[in-house]
């Protein structure tokens, strides 16, 4: 991004500057630069970290692209620099500068993804189904298939698990540990390895199966 980006569209936020809140209306989205940006959102009556962005990153993207309130609170983590978008500089920027309208378009709809995928996994009230389907949630993001027959690795380690799935560290730990135990997880230094993914995932569904039938009584 060169600085004639930033000098139309560039914002500048401070450490713990609340960037936006959730449920407040919007219609712009940002591109981080440099820093990281904290996304917070209340889950029942606590608030939850869902996630921490860094540069390339994008955040805010729904209120373009549904015209919803926000769904989380954005809190810059450390000094943020990001270019700042909305509907009608955004058309414009579609127009005159097609290779960073291409490059927004993918973030988008792996952003629009992870952030439905994410809902799903924070629908569920039991912290164990959470972890369990946050872990084929980052398989998915690999490409791979629930009926993978090899165990699966994955790039990642219990904070990142509990902050997707928006679980206490400590509780997320104790859950990992006891699958670990079970046989069906291992650790690495960073990784985290699936026995067997489609046992995971007939427990994930029967799960869902249960809470739909419960909410449609």
């Amino acid at each position: 991004m060169g600085d004639s980006l930033f000098d139309k569209f560039g914002k500048t936020f401070k450490a713990n500057q609340i960037i936006f809140c959730e449920h407040e209306p919007g219609d712009d989205f940002y591109l981080i630069q440099t820093g990281k940006v904290r996304l917070n959102k209340v889950v029942g009556t606590k608030e939850k970290t869902l996630d921490i962005l860094g540069e390339g990153d994008i955040f805010g993207e729904m209120a373009i692209l549904e015209e919803a309130p926000r769904s989380a609170t954005a809190i810059a983590q450390e000094p943020v620099t990001a270019l700042n978008f909305n509907k009608a500089n955004f058309e414009t920027l579609l127009v005159s500068d097609p290779q960073l309208a291409i490059k927004l378009l993918k973030i988008f709809s792996k952003r629009i993804y992870e952030a439905k995928r994410r809902l799903m996994i924070l629908n569920f009230t039991e912290s164990e189904t959470r972890v369990v389907d946050t872990l084929l949630m980052l398989a998915e993001q690999k490409g791979i298939s629930h009926d993978e027959t090899e165990p699966v690795e994955l790039d990642t380690n219990e904070e990142q698990i509990a902050n997707w799935c928006a679980v206490k560290l400590d509780e997320a730990r104790k859950i990992i540990k006891k699958y670990q135990n079970m046989g069906k997880i291992n650790l690495k230094a960073g990784k985290v390895i699936i026995k067997n993914i489609t046992e995971l995932s007939r427990f994930v569904y029967n799960k869902r199966k249960v809470q739909y039938e419960e909410n449609n009584q």
